[in-house]
This record gives structure tokens, C-alpha cells and sequence, in this order.
């Protein structure tokens, strides 16, 4: 094969390999976006936690 022609070909299949990655790729997003939501959903997680989890701690609290 000639070194053209393998140039043409790699270059070819580097385009449609390239075309064919943009399909999958996911929306770009800051660290400081990505932190922020992933602490909402933290919070959110402790802010629902049942009932009965937390009732005999605070019921074995006697303020004197």
C-alpha cells in the first residue's frame, strides 16, 4: 500500500471515528456544578430519612 493512500485511508477513518464520538458525548459541566449538585443530593438524602431511624435517640434525651 502506498503511503498516500494509507494517509487517506487513516485520515477517513479518523473522521468518522471523531463524527461517531460526538454522538456519546456528555454535556460539559464545571467541578463547582457537579460539587454543588452532588451536595444537594447529600442534604436532601439526610433530610429524609424516616422517622424511626432518628425517634430513639431523641427520645432517650432527658433534659435535666
Amino acid at each position: 500500500m502506498h503511503a498516500d493512500v494509507h494517509h487517506l485511508l487513516h485520515t477517513t477513518r479518523a473522521a468518522e471515528l471523531h463524527h461517531a464520538a460526538t454522538a456519546f458525548r456528555l454535556p460539559r459541566t464545571s467541578l463547582r456544578t457537579r460539587v454543588g449538585w452532588t451536595l444537594v443530593e447529600v442534604g436532601l438524602r439526610l433530610t429524609t430519612r424516616s422517622r424511626e431511624a432518628t425517634a430513639p435517640r431523641t427520645a432517650a434525651f432527658h433534659p435535666a
